[in-house]
């Protein structure tokens, strides 16, 4: 019998509406190629439940999430919301309750793409930003005083624990031993000198674990020059909370355009489900229009099946962006023409067109 997975599925906002449904028509193409069924059920959740409900999500919403085996997310915000709601009332919200510690995020350059980096080649781009995704500076742990007076001030305490950063770190160096046996540690210890201190003195412990993996820290104004002069330099990164975030959308731009990223929020031990979502925003001010670029949302349902188990069709996904952006089938962000659906129709095309490899 062929294997089934539940999938919540959430537009979201904005381009949320096309961009999903674009990865969906990608997912089940792969899931007919090779013999699974992948059964969806859809929520309207986002700043537009937000609106119309004054909540981000029904009151049962985590409850119902923890049924799926994973959840496919397009995106959250609209420009009449506040914009610090989002994270705080859905984002945040689901990577906390749902234990979604690790934040996966790829870098890679696609066949056929030119990086804005112009001497460096698909060889030099290809690495990971692991984000540590339940801890660090985006607890939300602060309080503003006195806002309207002349001694206000506000705080933000950032939060570290040995239990996260043994967690983040072991997950790191497993998957460097995936890839290239290296991990590189981006912090700012020199400054932060408890928090990130800290940080680095757990780590370290944990790297003399895996003594096969090389290990080097570095700190983060380096690294952020490094993703720009050297990007060869990376295998796995490990970084904090609000590092990993600056960190993987400048990959997004060395990649051509943060229309590629995609992502997870992952629940290694899948204790709960995992979400999956492209690294980009809402873009509400080209929503509707068929013009946004699907490729990290396709991507992130090739790091949702992976997850689950089904490596190879994981990587047929990812041989499909790369025969379509190898072609020169590209959306307009990357100079080119072509609509969100054209650019989801030419990933089914490689995926049905291509023989099914048997072991």
């Amino acid at each position: 019998m062929s294997k089934s997975y539940k999938i919540a599925v959430v537009n979201g906002d904005g381009i949320g509406a096309e961009i999903v449904p674009a990865g969906v028509s990608v997912l089940d193409a792969v899931a007919k190629k090779h013999d699974f069924k992948i059964e969806k059920e859809s929520f309207p959740f986002g700043a537009g439940y937000y609106r119309d409900h004054g909540k981000f999500m029904s009151d049962n919403a985590i409850e119902t999430l923890k049924q799926f085996d994973a959840i496919y997310f397009g995106a959250v915000g609209l420009p009449e919301i506040d914009d610090t709601l989002p994270a705080k009332d859905y984002t945040f919200k689901v990577r906390t309750e749902l234990n979604q510690y690790v934040n996966y995020r790829p870098v890679k350059l696609f066949s056929g793409l030119k990086s804005p980096l112009r001497t460096k080649t698909e060889a030099d781009i290809d690495f990971v930003v692991v984000r540590e995704n339940n801890e660090g500076e985006f607890v939300q742990s602060g309080k503003t005083f006195y806002a309207d007076q002349a001694h206000g001030f506000a705080t933000d305490t950032s939060v570290f624990t040995r239990y996260g950063i043994e967690r983040i770190a072991h997950y790191s160096f497993k998957l460097a031993r995936k890839r290239r046996s290296k991990v590189t540690n981006v912090t700012k210890s020199n400054t932060l000198i408890n928090s990130l201190a800290y940080w680095d003195r757990v780590i370290e412990e944990v790297s003399k674990e895996y003594p096969d993996v090389e290990f080097n820290k570095m700190y983060i104004d380096n690294a952020s020059a490094s993703f720009v002069l050297r990007p060869e330099v990376f295998d796995v990164i490990i970084t904090t909370n609000l590092f990993g975030d600056i960190l993987s959308d400048l990959g997004g731009a060395i990649m051509g355009s943060l229309g590629l990223g995609g992502s997870g929020n992952i629940n290694p031990e899948k204790d709960f489900p995992s979400m999956f979502e492209p690294i980009h925003g809402s873009a509400p001010d080209i929503a509707g229009q068929d013009i946004a670029n699907p490729i990290g949302q396709i991507w992130s349902a090739a790091i949702m099946l992976d997850h689950l188990g089904e490596t190879e069709a994981a990587k047929d996904i990812v041989a499909g962006i790369e025969a379509t952006t190898a072609e020169g089938n590209l959306t307009v962000d990357l100079g080119g023409s072509a609509s969100t659906s054209q650019i989801a129709d030419r990933v089914i095309k490689y995926i049905e067109s291509t023989k099914l490899v048997t072991a």
